[in-house]
């Protein structure tokens, strides 16, 4: 792979010259003007005799001190999505080794990447507004000036400012409260975060939010509308946990709380740490998609106490995380239930892929960013690739067992910094120093799109009964001609669970589109139109879509602006963009709700629309 190890190209930070120690913050949040008020003072140890730049974007900065004396500083230009670098001049000599305090206040923009402010009418409540953070992969410097890269990791306290109806929740552990001392209509809660982690994990929450006990070091938050249906769906939170570090090593963050947000939040899950972030479309009352919270719970290990040193090795992260995810699967439930769940990754891969185009840098395991957006790169790739290598590794190593055995003590080499491609690569030639000869054997040029050893979905060493029974009958579907509708009944997915109803459906989605005739007949006898399982209703829709079915038109599009997570909207706007008589309904309906979304998901859509990011109508 390219050696784009050591600056990283997402940052205006050097972090050569000096690097963070400590962050403490004093945040108030002000719901009229939708601004943070803010003061940080990090603490930055010189690691050469001179200080640097600070990420930033759209703040107004207001003063800069070091250790309490007025410091010089100026804006450099701005970048379209790194930034503005906010250069200080120190008004003393800073020699190596020493520690200095820099202060800033500063203000953020109501257009801030990292937040989104919502009125009242858009929480459950309909009483009070809302205020979440959402700072992966490079939006943190838009809520605080900061060395905005996971290549340097930091402690943190703050103070959070609120209205007094207000609840707020971090990524840390909660440190008490208090009536704010220079507003009493006002309070403020206080944090800390003892485990140094990087820029990109720092999380704010403000809302009319309660709590519920799930176990003994967790608890679900949320809106009292959806707290119960939460504490109910995220009940085997500890089990998961204690099953994680039996596989992967201690759990060193203290709490495990759950905060379920507002629907327009545009993940399915964010793996803050002490406090996971969760879409509301987990709730779909029967625990099948606890898969998430299973992804999160593994980040404490892979992505939050090791990390990408830059983005571009941001399958480090992720697939890590989805070998541990599946790994806790094998556990608590069987190896038959982690192939299976291997195979439905394998096909968001060719779906990333084919949406890319195969021959798109973006799908490379380590793409180079430079001049790149991280929100433009994201996709299944580093996930699914990711998981896809470290299985076929684990295939040529000795299997489940003895690869775990690698990943704990990777995890462990790592732990509390940040990693490299060719740094976890070493470590393997060195963990494995008597099977050399089977990891010189792999393809080791994960630049090609092809990983070519990587070509076939993970060796499926069982026929797997469950995976049988979704293709059987996809296929039964594919081959019917009208004349054979008649054969198939509504018993057809009784004994089917919400796992394999999704691959029935991701099946048929690999195919041509179905004839108008049978996806009206699914509907008949399968009814799924009632679904309220998320990743069900999803794919079915989009299936309803593109067999040209217009009645499921204005389904889609209610589901792709009822929630916001871009898993389903994304995709759901563009089936419907693709229908030709209704493209320019979808982007109606853009326009109409661009409003009510998070930004990076109303960005992301109108690039898909083919629209003028800037541009608010047609």
């Amino acid at each position: 792979w390219p050696d784009i190890n050591m600056a990283d190209p997402c940052s205006f930070s050097c972090v050569s010259s000096c690097v963070t120690k400590h962050l403490n913050l004093a945040l108030a949040l002000d719901f009229e003007r939708r601004v943070i008020r803010g003061k940080v003072a990090l603490t930055v140890e010189a690691l050469r005799d001179r200080f640097s730049t600070l990420d930033s974007r759209d703040l107004q900065i207001v003063s800069v001190s070091a250790n309490g004396q007025a410091a010089r500083f100026t804006m450099g230009p701005k970048h379209s999505f790194k930034g503005t670098p906010l250069d200080i001049t120190l008004p003393f000599d800073l020699s190596r080794g020493q520690h200095v305090i820099v202060e800033v206040t500063y203000e953020t923009s109501p257009s801030a990447t990292a937040l989104q402010w919502l009125t009242p009418a858009q929480t459950a409540g309909k009483t009070q507004p809302y205020l979440f953070s959402q700072c992966q992969a490079h939006h943190c410097r838009s809520m605080i000036p900061c060395q905005d890269t996971p290549s340097v990791k930091h402690t943190y306290y703050a103070q959070v400012s609120v209205p007094k109806d207000l609840v707020a929740v971090m990524s840390a552990m909660r440190d008490g409260q208090e009536v704010d001392p220079q507003d009493s209509s006002r309070i403020v809660y206080r944090f800390r975060q003892p485990v140094p982690m990087p820029s990109y994990l720092i999380a704010i929450v403000a809302g009319a939010l309660e709590s519920r006990e799930i176990g003994p070091r967790s608890r679900v938050w949320s809106e009292k509308e959806f707290v119960d249906k939460a504490a109910f769906e995220f009940s085997e939170t500890e089990t998961m946990l204690k099953t994680a570090e039996d596989l992967a090593g201690p759990y060193v963050w203290g709490q495990y709380d759950i905060l379920v947000l507002p629907p327009s939040f545009p993940y399915g899950g964010m793996e803050n740490p002490c406090l996971t972030f969760a879409t509301p479309t987990l709730l779909a009352g029967d625990k099948s998609l606890s898969n998430v919270i299973a992804h999160e719970i593994s980040h404490s290990w892979t992505g939050n106490l090791v990390t990408n040193k830059t983005w571009e090795h941001f399958w480090l992260n992720e697939g890590h995380t989805v070998y541990l995810e599946r790994m806790i699967g094998r556990s608590l439930e069987s190896e038959q239930f982690r192939q299976f769940k291997a195979m439905g990754g394998w096909k968001d891969l060719q779906d990333s892929v084919n949406t890319f185009g195969a021959n798109n840098p973006l799908t490379n395991l380590v793409p180079s960013l430079q001049d790149v957006d991280p929100d433009d790169a994201f996709s299944s790739v580093p996930y699914e690739k990711g998981f896809a290598l470290l299985y076929h590794l684990e295939e040529l190593l000795g299997g489940p067992e003895v690869f775990m055995g690698f990943v704990k003590s990777y995890i462990q080499m790592f732990a509390y910094g940040s990693a490299t491609t060719d740094e976890w690569k070493n470590y393997l030639f060195t963990y494995f120093k008597d099977k050399v000869d089977v990891l010189n054997k792999v393809d080791w040029n994960v630049k090609t799109t092809k990983l070519q050893k990587l070509q076939k979905p993970p060796n499926l060493t069982v026929v797997n009964p469950r995976v049988y029974a979704c293709i059987a009958l996809s296929q039964r579907w594919i081959k019917a001609k009208d004349g054979d509708l008649s054969s198939f009944k509504e018993s057809d997915v009784k004994t089917l669970s919400s796992h394999q109803i999704i691959e029935f459906l991701s099946l048929l989605l690999q195919e041509e589109p179905l004839p108008l005739t049978h996806v009206k007949k699914m509907q008949q006898l399968y009814d799924l139109n009632a679904s309220m399982n998320a990743e069900i209703r999803f794919r079915w829709l989009r299936l309803c879509v593109r067999a040209r079915w217009e009645e499921a038109v204005p389904m889609a599009m209610k589901m792709a602006t009822e929630q916001g997570r871009m898993k389903f909207t994304r995709p759901l706007f563009k089936e419907v963009f693709n229908f030709e008589k209704y493209r320019d309904e979808a982007v109606r309906m853009f326009v109409a709700h661009r409003a009510a979304m998070h930004p990076v998901t109303s960005g992301l859509v109108a690039k898909d629309l083919k629209l003028d990011a800037n541009t608010a109508s047609l």
